[in-house]
């Protein structure tokens, strides 16, 4: 995993932070339930005697009833630095959860200068018939990521590597997509251009974070 510094390695970095929020982002955050339109009833004969229900409310039992659910904290179905077997030592930036209101976390590995970067995205779906959709959508742009040829990989279901150079080519790319029960997952790593992460480095890095999900809630 050791290469030189390179130029291109801050903007790297950045790339990668994006596609962890394309993987954390799809979906829209508006509620599907659409609205019931107000409809009249017809006036009676006899007055209405009942008060107003806001009368009766007080601000604070107002506000306890419509306050929103705590949302879930999914960070502890990452891996940890610690988790990556590399030559050299792997830092992490703060774990992000929930980004944009999905139902998500995310965050990004890297070594000391920066050439080689992981990003480590989990999003949770409905189900698993809608993750698997969310993977499929994954490999149907990954063009914006990665110029490879999606191969079978044998972590999670319908787990997928895609290699190649990045879009711009000033990366070699590496990118992991599967699913386990209603968790989409999405590792990226990344690269000197001349040398693809190994193949055994990827896939330890896969199986810790499939065993970590695991072994986690994801309601």
């Amino acid at each position: 995993m050791k290469a030189p510094a390179r130029n291109a390695a801050a903007a790297a970095g950045m790339v990668l932070v994006g596609a962890s929020a394309i993987a954390c982002g799809g979906g829209s955050t508006s509620s599907s339930t659409p609205s019931q339109p107000t409809t009249s009833q017809p006036t009676t004969s006899q007055p209405t005697t009942s008060k107003p229900v806001t009368s009766n409310v007080t601000g604070s039992s107002a506000a306890s009833t419509s306050a929103p659910a705590s949302p879930s904290d999914y960070t502890g179905l990452l891996i940890n630095a610690s988790d990556i077997n590399a030559p050299e030592p792997f830092s992490a930036t703060p774990p992000i959860n929930n980004p944009n209101g999905q139902p998500c976390a995310t965050t990004t590995f890297s070594n000391q200068d920066r050439t080689h970067v992981i990003a480590d995205s989990i999003r949770i779906l409905p189900d698993p018939g809608a993750a698997v959709s969310a993977l499929e959508s994954a490999k149907a742009a990954r063009d914006g990521i990665v110029h490879g040829v999606p191969e079978k990989f044998a972590v999670g279901t319908g787990g997928t590597m895609i290699s190649g150079p990045s879009p711009d080519a000033t990366k070699g790319v590496t990118l992991v997509l599967f699913t386990e029960g209603k968790a989409f997952v999405e590792l990226e790593f990344d690269g000197p251009p001349d040398a693809l992460v190994p193949p055994d480095f990827v896939t330890d890095v896969a199986q810790k974070q499939d065993a970590a999900i695991k072994k986690g809630p994801t309601r």
